[in-house]
């Protein structure tokens, strides 16, 4: 990691080259001439940005059994991939290299750099908690298989994790999230819990099971040695003061990581500040588009010797599955360079931008996480979305918002998320002025449970799926409010 760090452009330079050199005599390589390869500007010209669509062609072939198509050795896994919940899946190949290379480099390295900043951990005294996903086999081909990221991953896991590891892995595997939280929080209860790794808005879900089951209020009258959770798959601020007082222990520690079914990309290597180290060494190669380019057929990227600090980009990547100039969907801002720390902006695709205020994920989660400090309430779960121009010609937002602690008054709440959203993004302040063209935010709240309603009936129920924050049309706002008004009238 060190070299890596202080090294950057030549490991990824060289990393790029490894991964053309490997794969020139897949049906790609031959299709883009990666022999005769030799340049990053060269690899940029030759080889188009793509997302999943593009590529789908190429993967659906390895999950019916062939081989050599996109990347060279045997793909007989996919992570079922629902960073959205947009009704379509993304199967995403994962291959050995990839489990070996990132996923479980990536593992050893958390765990590195906590160690290196906790010298006196007693992490290893007790076992790991992992709230993952389920596994099912794709009845496609026998010899190919599907899941969750987190279920690929602990299927493939060396047999000697597991004993570092609750629970057992016949419940962290089960499909039906309702049977499967009741049944983790049974087989843990009594463990010597050390150390949690989860997506938050179902490891609280987690928590007050094991609330409801022994009456404490503090997980460390559950688990005494409980001090380390690492956790990713959304941002973790509108969650942290609702941690902290679930978790009530001066020794507690929080992580972040940035783990997709594409690869594992960073990690926080310095607990006192909230960005994470972009890893180099991963079988990946990284591209950075600045936002004024995407929806362009050609878009220009920048490799890391271009970027820039606190620009918004769009995060593409190469890596040793055969994803190549894959656009992943988030986009992130660089904190510092050499070395590289970032920090997750939002998504591509989960923004609003109706009226041109450009209201990003990150922006709505620090607000949300504001107005909840001032008037000490907690949120759960929430979706925005634009509210269109009317005959006066205004248009604004509208806010589905669970709260685990709800605003004594709505009205207040709303008046403080519309102030710590102007002091968070100056284009939205603008056009709030007078109310000209964007009016104050409109709240609902909503009923508890609701969201958990919406993504079950979607199918969408646990492991890496979640509610998206924000969106630029009313899809997902309408739908739930549909789904909520129909079981009113039920």
């Amino acid at each position: 990691m060190e070299f890596f760090m202080q090294n950057p452009e030549e490991v990824q330079r060289n990393k790029l080259m490894e991964l053309i050199r490997t794969a020139e005599n897949t049906e790609w390589g031959k299709k883009y001439e990666f022999k005769s390869i030799f340049k990053e500007e060269e690899f940029k010209d030759r080889v188009p940005v793509n997302d999943y669509d593009s590529l789908k062609p190429f993967i659906e072939r390895n999950m019916k059994g062939e081989q050599n198509v996109l990347w060279p050795s045997e793909i007989k896994w996919f992570a079922k991939s629902s960073g959205t919940t947009a009704d379509k899946s993304k199967f995403i190949p994962v291959s050995f290299e990839t489990m070996d290379e990132c996923h479980f480099n990536a593992g050893r390295d958390v765990l590195t750099l906590y160690c290196n900043q906790k010298e006196n951990t007693q992490l290893f005294d007790g076992k790991g908690l992992v709230i993952g996903g389920s596994h099912q086999v794709n009845r496609m081909h026998e010899e190919v298989f599907y899941g969750d990221l987190s279920a690929v991953i602990m299927q493939n896991l060396p047999f000697w994790v597991h004993f570092l590891r609750t629970p057992e892995l016949s419940i962290a595997l089960l499909d039906d999230w309702e049977s499967k939280l009741d049944k983790m929080a049974n087989a843990t209860v009594n463990e010597n819990v050390t150390n949690i790794s989860g997506v938050p808005t179902w490891t609280l879900v987690l928590f007050n099971r094991l609330f409801e089951m022994t009456g404490k209020r503090n997980l460390t009258e559950i688990w005494p040695n409980l001090e380390l959770y690492v956790h990713g798959g959304v941002s973790f601020t509108p969650y942290r003061t609702q941690f902290k007082q679930l978790i009530n222990s001066p020794g507690m520690n929080y992580m972040e990581t940035y783990n997709a079914s594409e690869g594992f990309f960073g990690i926080q290597d310095d607990l006192s500040h909230e960005d994470m180290l972009l890893m180099l060494d991963y079988g990946l190669y990284y591209e950075f588009m600045p936002m004024s380019e995407y929806g362009k057929e050609h878009p220009f990227t920048h490799n890391l010797s271009q970027v820039a600090a606190f620009e918004n980009y769009a995060l593409i990547i190469s890596n040793n599955s055969g994803l190549w100039r894959y656009l992943i969907g988030d986009t992130i801002q660089f904190t510092s360079i050499k070395p590289f720390r970032f920090k997750i902006t939002g998504r591509t695709k989960h923004f609003i931008n109706a009226f041109g205020e450009e209201l990003i994920v990150e922006n709505a989660d620090r607000a949300l996480a504001e107005a909840c400090r001032i008037l000490n309430v907690q949120v759960s779960d929430y979706t925005a979305a634009p509210i269109f121009l009317d005959n006066q010609g205004k248009g604004g937002h509208e806010w589905l918002i669970e709260f685990e602690k709800e605003p004594e008054n709505i009205e207040f709440f709303r008046e403080e998320l519309d102030k710590a959203l102007k002091n968070v993004n100056s284009d939205y302040e603008a056009k709030r002025q007078k109310d000209i063209s964007l009016q104050k935010p409109l709240v609902r709240m909503m009923q508890k449970g609701s969201f958990h309603r919406w993504l079950k009936a979607k199918g969408k129920l646990g492991g890496q799926h979640k509610v998206p924050r924000l969106s630029n049309t009313r899809e997902y706002v309408e739908g739930i409010l549909t789904m909520m008004e129909n079981g009113e009238k039920k």
